[in-house]
């Protein structure tokens, strides 16, 4: 296994990843780019399209009827799988073939995703959920892997920005196209329009993806791979029934939750000890990976529990049908595709961690804005807060995404993959669950002495949910207009409380990057170190070739580190010349 830390870096940034790729491959590497996009636009897609359509599935006559709690499961029963196999599918990625994973990945996504458009009950869409996550990890790792062998170091973190810009209008929009979806269909829609995206980009993959495998991809660990799925999901049922009951000290609710950790930690302890671990986690010795991981994490932890809520405020507080509460993503998309392209501009000339803290900062600000809303605040308070909080993810996630990539060695491409999107489900699936079980207690809590002259049955569940509340409102007529109205304002408040918290952790995460992000001076001295290393190679490598007879290599232009990367102009050549002693310890197969 490769020794996480110094040696990693120095393996990524002394190989030429094109230098063994032909040069057609070479000069289709936007088409090639394009694609991926495409097939990574479905999986991307189904992350937020189900917020917009959370309210219709809770309703009994036109949806299943489903609770708050199955709600947040139908979200977190597709990230919990997604995050479990990211790294298995990884590591097979690699084994079997990169192009052949993803084909396989999409047409299955396909598949799952029509069963999930006619699931019957709440637990039917549990299910198919989870078998949509597990297609969906096995076409995550290979997207980025893919980039990470197809262009070169100077290129990438200007390839890496565009398919995050991607991934973040894809989010964006997701609730425009479930509204839109909603406004003629009923609910099932918005998983079959997966189902086209999926074979339309299943067909330009085999014509033009190169293949590309890792020779020594290593063993599956099944052990850790088992042990991660049961501990995050004992976590997350164990957050999650907290807020259904309304209390954190109870044995249903500490017992999963101390047996997920648990878990989990005996997981971490065994990943340390094994040749072939699902998660190194050694690489998180190198303070830029962990760093940047950190930045992720937490940046979608307070990001995906704020849009669950945010899409019961727009419905159920202020009464927007489906695709006007979904089109106030739009300004969250433009944001994004404004800020994440200049990213690796803004690192070139003030570095990873400025901007990275930067993005943090404006995020932090945009979830304390929320603050302001109530149930008749002007709505472009809203876009706006979404604008800020857009141009904030558009700074984060490039440069955190290209920071990881580029300590992990390109060999290992499918693994510094599996990793950033490992942590962006995992903590998106723990906001949700987190800041929905406060949500949820945080409502009970206010909404309860009004409801105290209901029946119990009907108390119960008139606080359960904001969508039940209305309900009950709606069935005890005129009497049930103060009701209404106290779940409005019983929302607003839980929904302020817990929009706090957010903001508190994505401070936090500011806070990491500040302290343990690399620096421009640091990245300066590693780069010297790194320069000087390659030099010596250079002039050994050169000696020896002389002393044999033969010519002497010409030197390979050295990489660049991610806060300065060269302009497009200046890539490196699609085959250039690597020297013996920088070579990487198994090569690349691309076909």
């Amino acid at each position: 296994m490769d020794t996480p830390g110094a040696s990693p870096q120095a393996d990524n940034s002394s190989v030429a990843p094109l230098a063994d790729t032909d040069a057609k491959v070479y000069r289709r590497r936007w088409i090639i780019l394009g694609v991926l996009i495409t097939s990574l636009m479905a999986i991307v897609l189904d992350n937020t399209v189900l917020n917009v359509a959370l309210k219709t599935i809770a309703e009994p006559t036109v949806g299943l009827g489903a609770s708050q709690s199955q709600l947040e499961w139908a979200i977190n029963s597709y990230t919990l799988v997604f995050a479990g196999l990211l790294f298995t599918f990884g590591v097979v990625g690699d084994r079997i073939g990169r192009k052949r994973m993803l084909m396989v990945g999409l047409a299955a996504f396909g598949l799952f995703s029509l069963v999930t458009a006619y699931s019957h009950s709440p637990d039917q869409l549990v299910w198919a959920r989870a078998a949509m996550g597990l297609a969906a990890a096995a076409v995550m790792p290979q997207t980025l892997s893919i980039i990470s062998n197809v262009f070169d170091p100077a290129e990438r973190p200007r390839a890496i920005g565009i398919w995050a810009v991607a991934v973040g209008i894809g989010i964006a929009i997701g609730p425009i196209v479930g509204g839109l979806l909603l406004a003629h269909f009923w609910w099932g829609s918005v998983f079959l329009i997966n189902v086209p995206f999926c074979a339309a980009s299943v067909a330009a993959i085999a014509l033009l993806v190169p293949e590309s495998k890792n020779p020594n991809p290593g063993r599956i660990d099944f052990v850790g791979v088992l042990a991660s799925i049961a501990g995050l999901v004992l976590l997350v049922y164990g957050i999650i029934q907290g807020g259904e009951k309304g209390s954190w000290i109870h044995l249903d609710v500490l017992g999963p939750a101390l047996a997920g950790l648990a878990i989990l930690a005996f997981f971490v302890w065994y990943e340390a000890r094994i040749r072939y671990p699902s998660l190194d986690v050694r690489l998180f010795r190198d303070a830029r990976l962990s760093s940047a991981i950190g930045a992720l994490s937490l940046v979608f932890f307070g990001m995906m529990g704020a849009l669950f809520f945010l899409s019961f405020y727009l419905q159920s507080v202020r009464g927007y049908i489906p695709l006007k509460a979904g089109t106030f993503s739009l300004a969250f998309a433009v944001a994004q595709m404004l800020t994440a392209p200049r990213s690796p501009a803004l690192v070139r000339r003030f570095g990873a961690k400025s901007v990275v803290a930067s993005g943090l900062l404006l995020v932090t600000a945009a979830l304390v804005s929320y603050q302001l809303l109530n149930v008749v605040t002007p709505i472009w308070v809203l876009a706006a807060a979404f604008f800020v909080q857009g141009a904030g993810m558009g700074l984060v996630m490039p440069p955190a995404t290209e920071a990881v990539m580029s300590v992990v060695p390109r060999e290992r491409a499918g693994a510094g993959s599996a990793l950033t999107n490992t942590a962006r489900q995992v903590s998106g699936a723990l906001g949700v669950a987190v800041l929905g079980s406060i949500l949820a207690q945080a409502y009970r809590s206010q909404l309860g002495p009004h409801v105290s002259s209901l029946p119990a049955p009907v108390r119960d569940a008139a606080t359960s949910s904001i969508t039940a509340s209305q309900a009950v409102a709606a069935k005890l007529g005129p009497a049930g207009r103060d009701l209404a109205a106290f779940a409005d304002t019983s929302f607003v408040h839980a929904m302020h409380l817990t929009t706090l918290i957010s903001a508190a952790i994505t401070l936090l995460g500011a806070l990491v990057v500040m302290r343990w992000m690399p620096g421009r001076a640091a990245a300066g001295a590693a780069r010297q170190v790194t320069a000087a290393d390659g030099a010596a190679s250079q002039a050994e490598a050169a000696g020896q070739a002389t002393a044999a007879g033969a010519s002497a290599p010409a030197p390979a232009r050295q990489a660049v580190p991610m806060n300065e990367a060269l302009p497009v102009n200046e890539a490196l050549p699609a085959n250039g010349p690597v020297p013996a002693s920088q070579a990487a310890p198994a090569k690349e197969t691309v076909e």
